[in-house]
């Protein structure tokens, strides 16, 4: 914040009426802002009297306020030369480092001029503001205040105040301490009452601490004027969305973009647009974003916040190549723009680019420090690369008296973004009450993970199986080697071949049948809710027998937080042999059933907070021609997320539909299961700012 014209009425009485020439068009031009036509004017005056002191300040001043400050330090430098005890060309020439960011130099002038007069009220208040733009705050505060006992109530005076007060809350801000921006921001109030910039930082600062309902509050006060009714109407679509609450953000931002014609101002009026928008883009309203986009981008080619929501309609279209590209240009125009970089980094990450989605993160945070949404990009993003150890431990039965309990543990050990270690072990012990017989194995695996291309990973883990049984002591190689394949948006295709020994009960192990499991996933999505997955196994057994298996299921996406989808599974099975005494193995089997998913997403679930799953289906099996036969099935999980690094839950299942290991039959599992991040962030970091960002550990969160 600059200090006003505080020679407002002094240049009057010090002017020279010796002049032909009047100045008060030229101190009228200074006076209402208009510093071009001041300059020009002055300019003029000069060309006739080039020595006038007057003429050479109000130049200068002039000359400054338009925005060429190099060029205003020098003239009130040349002044000096001339007058170099004229105190009100010292005060110009302190303002005029202020206008040019010199900073540093302005505060030690300034200094020197409070010691000449330190009751002079455009130093001390030029001191202060100094101190602000230092972002030396507290003592910010001490000197405005010295400034409005020698003029209470000046204008100039509070409004720098207020802003000293922004900006020493943002300062807290950054540094998370919440509690303490919204007091500083809170006696900015007392100065200035509803003022509506003080209130929506307020907002701004519940939004990025999470309190959404105070924000929503915040916003509801900021209706003193019809522009501010809209600002309001504004910032209530983004709480509402915020909130996971689409179609009323949709409705406030439609108020708004139906009202906002009647205020006359460009600026408010784009951004009004520009939440529209946005919530169209949040309700997956693709096509009229699209054409309101393109009007936009008609009027404004190459304006960063249409950019940015062209770039952000890609974002949510999975077109991530095209948002970067959108995203290229506005760093074009400006490198230090948030939209711009982590925007960029967010489409890097969506298309395996990880190194680079690291580098703009990081420079967000050079010019942006500690801005939450960077931070936790960062965080997300280590959770990817932070070796981990996850361990399940089940517990299943059944109607044929067969009772199995495991132990089965994964760890992953990232070496770099691209490249990382995985190890596999596994106990199971499995008995039946009828049959007496008892089984255990212990399987022991190692391979690792590579991203071959950006959109190809290669992963391989292979072990092997030792078995133990009442008549026999065997070990057996095991494999799965698989490549997951991005070949098109919105797309996933997995191959892969898996051996693995039939071990579902333990009379199957003391068969000891291997299975060589050839198999293709894919899974197609869409930007109109509705998906689709396809998987198919060819499986040859050392038993000599073959199985082809066929799944498929088509779903709809209903709501996005919490995940709520529904649709229809369809199975079919076919085995070369019959071996009924053995295992299920129909010659031909089918089944079908509709389904319900409800889930809270472990990843996306804030630390200290409750996770969960549910899914209920029903339908009907149909083995070989006999009649169809009602199944269903329920398996869910609840758990909680201690911090950043650890994750607990519950799951469990219950089912009657048939599988490829068993006659029909009801099946039941439950199970522990718990996962730890052994470090507080990838152990590889490269670059500095993810350096600095660790995930928290147990205590702390």
């Amino acid at each position: 914040m600059t200090t006003k014209s505080y020679i407002k009425l002094s240049l009057l009485c010090f002017v020279s009426f010796s002049f032909s020439q009047n100045m008060q068009k030229g101190f009228n031009y200074l006076e209402t802002g208009q510093y071009r036509e001041a300059e020009s004017f002055f300019e003029t005056i000069l060309k006739d009297y080039p020595n006038d002191r007057t003429a050479k300040l109000c130049y200068g001043r002039a000359v400054g306020l338009s925005g060429n400050s190099e060029k205003s330090v020098s003239i009130f430098t040349e002044l000096l030369n001339v007058y170099p005890n004229d105190f009100e060309i010292k005060l110009n020439y302190a303002e005029s480092l202020l206008w040019y960011k010199n900073y540093t130099s302005a505060k030690v002038y300034y200094e020197g001029l409070i010691s000449e007069n330190n009751k002079s009220f455009p130093a001390i208040l030029g001191y202060a503001n100094t101190l602000s733009n230092l972002k030396i705050f507290d003592h910010a505060l001490i000197y405005v205040d010295k400034a409005l006992e020698i003029s209470p109530g000046n204008k100039n005076a509070l409004i720098s105040k207020k802003y000293i007060y922004l900006g020493y809350a943002n300062q807290y801000l950054q540094a998370q301490n919440y509690d303490e921006t919204i007091r500083l921001l809170n006696k900015n109030l007392l100065l200035f009452e509803n003022d509506t910039e003080t209130l929506l930082n307020i907002a701004n600062t519940y939004i990025i601490s999470n309190r959404l309902n105070e924000a929503e509050t915040t916003y509801k006060t900021i209706t003193t004027t019809s522009k501010d009714s809209i600002v309001s109407l504004n910032g209530l679509a983004l709480v509402a969305h915020l909130k996971g609450k689409e179609k009323e953000a949709m409705q406030l931002s439609e108020l708004a973009y139906n009202t906002v014609s009647r205020v006359k101002d460009s600026a408010l009026s784009n951004q009004t647009k520009e939440r529209y928008i946005q919530a169209l883009i949040w309700n997956r309203k693709f096509k009229k974003s699209e054409q309101l986009i393109d009007y936009l981008i008609t009027d404004f080619p190459n304006e960063n916040w249409v950019l940015a929501l062209r770039a952000t309609l890609n974002i949510y279209k999975s077109d991530f190549k095209k948002s970067i590209t959108d995203y290229s240009r506005i760093l074009e125009n400006d490198s230090t723009s948030f939209d711009g970089n982590l925007g960029k980094a967010n489409a890097l990450k969506a298309l395996g680019l990880y190194d680079k989605a690291y580098q703009y993160a990081d420079k967000t945070l050079d010019y942006y420090t500690n801005q939450k949404d960077a931070v936790n990009f960062i965080k997300a993003l280590n959770t990817n690369f932070t070796p981990f150890l996850d361990v399940k431990t089940p517990y299943n039965f059944d109607n044929g008296n067969n009772e199995a309990f495991s132990f089965i543990t994964n760890i992953a050990f990232p070496l770099s973004t691209k490249f990382q270690l995985l190890t596999k072990y596994s106990y199971r012990k499995t008995s039946n009450s009828i049959t007496n017989i008892e089984a255990t194995s212990n399987a022991a695996l190692f391979g690792l993970s590579y991203q071959v291309l950006p959109a190809i990973t290669f992963k391989g883990i292979a072990g092997t199986i030792s078995a133990k049984t009442d008549n026999d002591n065997y070990t057996q190689l095991l494999a799965d080697l698989s490549f997951n394949i991005k070949p098109y948006k919105l797309q996933v295709i997995d191959i892969g071949y898996k051996r693995e020994l039939q071990n579902f009960n333990a009379e199957l192990l003391g068969h000891e049948i291997v299975q060589n499991n050839f198999y293709l996933n894919y899974n197609l999505s869409t930007n109109f809710k509705l998906g689709w997955f396809m998987q198919y196994y060819y499986t040859s057994q050392t038993d000599n027998n073959y199985r082809n298996l066929f799944f498929t299921s088509l779903y709809y996406n209903f709501l996005n937080k919490p995940i709520l989808k529904a649709g229809f599974n369809y199975q079919y099975i076919t085995f070369k042999n019959q071996v009924p005494d053995l295992y299920f193995s129909p010659k031909k089997f089918k089944a079908t059933e509709l389904f319900v998913n409800f889930l809270k997403d472990e990843l996306t679930t804030e630390s200290n907070d409750w996770f969960y799953e549910l899914t209920a289906a029903s339908g009907f099996q149909f083995i070989e021609d006999d009649d169809k036969q009602w199944t269903y099935r329920f398996q869910g999980e609840f758990g909680y997320k201690f911090s950043n690094r650890c994750i607990a839950n519950l799951y469990g299942l219950h089912s009657n539909i048939a599988s490829a290991t068993a006659t029909g039959f009801t099946f039941t599992e439950i199970g522990l299961r718990f996962k730890w991040y052994f470090f507080s962030q990838p152990i590889f970091m490269k670059t500095k700012k993810a350096k600095e960002i660790i995930l928290l550990p147990l205590s702390e969160e």
